[in-house]
């Protein structure tokens, strides 16, 4: 059974660092593009980052650039959310998919969702 579990949420102070991890089981992560969506209290949810399949392309909310960097590593099938200088306004579910993007400019679509991990910025 295909699945994705995120770990490394957890609760941190403004201008503090998390790393997020998002394990694939069931099937290779290798030929999917990744993405992170987060959905904060009262808001929607948004596309915070994504990485294509080969990990040479990547795109990041304007929110977010120069903070969260993604990554990803074929030998262990798992993907990353580097979350640094972390704001209140960062605080929410953290959710890992996996599917076919094409790069910048070109639309993801997700075959496959993940639970969440919570995010929580405060002081």
């Amino acid at each position: 059974q295909a699945q994705l579990v995120e770990s490394g949420g957890g609760l941190v102070e403004p201008g503090g660092s998390l790393r997020l991890s998002c394990a694939a089981s069931g099937f290779s992560l290798y030929w999917y593009g990744v993405g992170w969506f987060r959905q904060g209290p009262g808001k929607e949810r948004e596309a915070v980052a994504l990485i294509d399949y080969t990990g040479a392309t990547t795109n990041y909310a304007d929110s977010v650039k120069g903070r969260f960097t993604i990554s990803r590593d074929s030998a262990t099938n798992t993907a990353f959310l580097q979350l640094t200088s972390l704001k209140p306004e960062d605080t929410g579910s953290y959710v890992c998919s996996a599917g076919f993007w094409e790069g910048t400019g070109r639309p993801y679509e997700v075959d496959f969702w993940g639970q969440g991990t919570q995010v929580t910025v405060s002081s």
